[in-house]
């Protein structure tokens, strides 16, 4: 056998350093190991500091005089679980001691623990917010200023909103507003601002002077630094009529428009016009932020060089043209502005700008005007071809409102604007399909417009948009085909590509009204058309009897007429009246009327055999005994849902039961009623809030079935 060879041992790389066992005996020294960059090391320290805490309170002030905890914080957020778990641990049995330092660095560790959503949920669900509401009186800034900001953090969520109002918070951070230092301040006022958008805070801020607090800030250049929170405090403040009309009262509003117009700071004109939106939105919001000519501050904002200022203030006067002594004032002084910022290259500026104008020149002639003499018809054309769905859809919303007036829809006409809509029919959004279709039809009135589309391509998607699924689209395009079939080869292009397949009787059904109107000018075009040939002049002669005929009708339907009497009727109303309205409560008189409609009716009918009840027949009988496609609602035995529904709210106002009557679709309809339960056994004297209820009318006669619910859905809908 041979000798065995002893195998030699590699030595170790020159580069690595040997392992070095360290004990250490002071726990300074360990403090300043949380430093290291190695997780084993860190791991260690934080297990002999938590050993070392708690062997007694003494040790953990020796701690905290040494700077643990801010080694300890740090540590919090370590990508290492252990490092970061242990970091926890010795936080936490630092915090049993009672010493306002520990309440320091035990609120310092929840706010950090704030931030990740299942730790939120977890100190929300432990009851964490009532202690740090409580520590808001704390005499240490940096109890306020932690415990603060995890309140902060918790109430991002809505949920959080009623137990800090429950836990009354609203004068604790009114308070902190006028603390020495600005963290603690602004704090409060991003919490200020996150609550505030639930409107029973917004009430409970006003009951203790909050917005006096507000005004004061910004009427304070010491506080410009908090300027742009308190200002967002103030806008969700402005949205309730009631708190508006406050500071109106006061004068607050006044200050606080002069303030805006003062101000060079675009955060805070910026989040001034949002507040104004935002209060917009009320009618009678707009009706005071009139009385204070909000208008002229909203085109100085026009003027900022900030495209955030200039988005806002657009939006706010597309929210204020609801008012129509506003609408009248924008337009003499804003059109000329808001034409200049189509031309801007932000895109979103362009949207919010030709919002604005849309909104300005619809059923406005004098704002129509206006706008084409500040030549907006170019940019507006132009716009068509926009990167956002927003602002295609409402520059063709702004050329219809021009297109009124013949000498504006010639000029544009001029300019290409049905081969500019032809993209936008291709559109997938559903807004910008609808105004360009109703466009087309705006403009289709002309045969060079016509002709214009055709050669663009524009009849295909036009066809194509009488399969949308959007009934406004659908009704749209409906009436764009019509306007174009106007001529020969048109129609003919259109009956090639489908169109007269895939219109719908609805859609034309609900087109009569729009058709009258636009249709005059198509109407006069064949009138002015020159005849050539004997073909021609035979068509003319056509067009000419059918003129004639439709003027005919018109005169018919102008002249005066009278229902006939519905005296079956009048019998339900005073049977109601009779056995009804003595009733003691309001549910006892809707379920009781609901029983006497369904009788009326034909009865309570099973949900499977609903579709077994012919009442169409019924009903074309009474129109056939009648002559007349007016059917009285008393003569009507056997009614489907819309019947009895109608029914129910005739009798109900006759004999003053409040309801609404709502119309759905296919041949639904459905009444509403607003009921207060009675109150819990114990409680004398609670007032509930009403409840809505759909009544039954058809199913089960006098069933109250709650709103929201599935059963009520099942009855909205087939």
């Amino acid at each position: 056998m041979g000798k065995k060879v002893k195998k030699e041992v590699e030595p170790p790389p020159k580069d690595v350093f040997d392992p070095l066992l360290v004990e250490s005996k002071t726990a300074a020294t360990v403090v300043l190991m949380l430093s290291s960059p190695e997780e084993e090391v860190l791991a260690k320290a934080c297990d002999a500091l938590y050993k070392f805490a708690s062997k007694g309170d003494e040790n953990k002030v020796t701690l905290l005089g040494l700077g643990a905890v801010e080694h300890l914080y740090k540590l919090i957020s370590h990508e290492d679980p252990t490092v970061r778990r242990n970091a926890i641990v010795v936080l936490g049995i630092m915090a049993s001691n009672q010493d306002v330092v520990i309440h320091e660095f035990a609120t310092l560790c929840l706010a950090h623990m704030a931030v990740d959503y299942t730790t939120k949920i977890q100190i929300f669900e432990q009851g964490g917010l009532e202690p740090l509401v409580r520590l808001l009186g704390s005499p240490d800034p940096d109890v306020k200023k932690n415990s603060l900001e995890c309140i902060y953090l918790l109430v991002q969520d809505f949920q959080s909103h009623a137990a800090v109002r429950a836990l009354n918070v609203i004068p604790p951070l009114l308070e902190l507003l006028k603390s020495e230092y600005p963290v603690i301040q602004l704090l409060a006022l991003k919490t200020l601002e996150e609550i505030s958008k639930d409107g029973e805070t917004r009430i409970i801020l006003g009951e203790n002077k909050g917005l006096d607090c507000l005004l004061q800030i910004l009427e304070t250049n010491e506080f410009s630094d908090l300027h742009v929170e308190a200002l967002a405090v103030l806008g969700n403040c402005l949205e309730d009529a009631h708190t508006l009309q406050l500071i109106q009262q006061t004068g607050g509003l006044k200050k606080l428009l002069s303030f805006v117009g003062d101000s060079t700071v675009p955060d805070i004109q910026k989040n001034a016009a949002k507040a104004i939106t935002r209060a917009a939105y009320d009618s009678e919001n707009r009706k005071i932020l009139k009385e204070e000519e909000v208008e002229k501050c909203l085109i100085n904002l026009l003027e900022i060089n900030s495209d955030g200022v200039k988005i806002a203030a657009s939006e706010a006067i597309s929210a204020m043209c609801e008012n129509s002594a506003s609408k009248r004032a924008l337009g003499l002084q804003g059109i000329p502005q808001l034409v200049q910022l189509l031309s801007s290259d932000n895109e979103e500026v362009k949207e919010a700008a030709v919002t604005a104008l849309a909104n300005l020149t619809a059923a406005s002639p004098s704002n129509a005007r206006a706008a084409a003499e500040a030549e907006v018809i170019e940019p507006l054309v132009n716009t068509l071809n926009a990167q956002r769905d927003g602002a295609i859809a409402n520059a063709a919303a702004a050329l219809t409102n021009l297109a009124a007036q013949e000498p504006f829809r010639v000029n544009i006409q001029s300019r290409g604007i049905m081969h500019a809509l032809a993209e936008p029919l291709r559109s997938t959004n559903s807004q910008v399909q609808s105004k360009a279709a109703f466009a087309v039809a705006a403009f289709g009135c002309d045969a060079g417009a016509r002709m214009e589309l055709r050669n663009a391509g524009g009849l295909g998607p036009l066809v194509e948009l009488l399969h949308s699924k959007n009934k406004e689209v659908r009704r749209n395009a409906c009436l764009a085909v019509m306007v174009c079939a106007s001529d020969e080869l048109t129609a003919v292009e259109l009956c090639r590509l489908g169109s007269s397949m895939v219109s719908p009787t609805e859609e034309k059904q609900e087109l009569s009204g729009q058709w009258s109107s636009l249709s005059k000018s198509s109407t006069r075009e064949k009138g002015l058309r020159k005849g050539k040939g004997k073909k021609e002049d035979e068509k003319m002669k056509e067009v000419a009897q059918i003129i004639s005929k439709v003027q005919d009708e018109i005169n018919l339907e102008n002249s005066h007429w009278l229902p006939p009497p519905d005296f079956i009727l009048l019998d339900y109303i005073n049977d109601a009246s009779t056995t009804i309205l003595p009733l003691t409560t309001t549910r006892g008189q809707v379920v009781a009327l609901a029983q006497l409609v369904a009788d009326k009716m034909g009865g309570p009918i099973e949900r499977d055999k609903l579709h077994d009840f012919s009442w169409e027949l019924h009903v074309s009988e009474v129109e056939f005994e009648l002559k007349s496609n007016v059917v009285p609602i008393g003569k009507v035995k056997k009614g489907t849902f819309y019947h009895r529904a109608l029914l129910f709210k005739v009798i109900a106002d006759r004999i003053g039961i409040p309801c609404s009557l709502v119309r759905g679709e296919y041949n639904r309809a459905w009444n509403e009623v607003e009921l207060v339960d009675d109150s819990p056994q114990g409680i004398a004297g609670l007032l509930l809030p009403p409840k809505k209820y759909i009544v039954d009318l058809v199913f089960e006669p006098g069933f109250l079935i709650k709103q929201g619910s599935a059963e009520a859905d099942q009855y909205k809908h087939i």
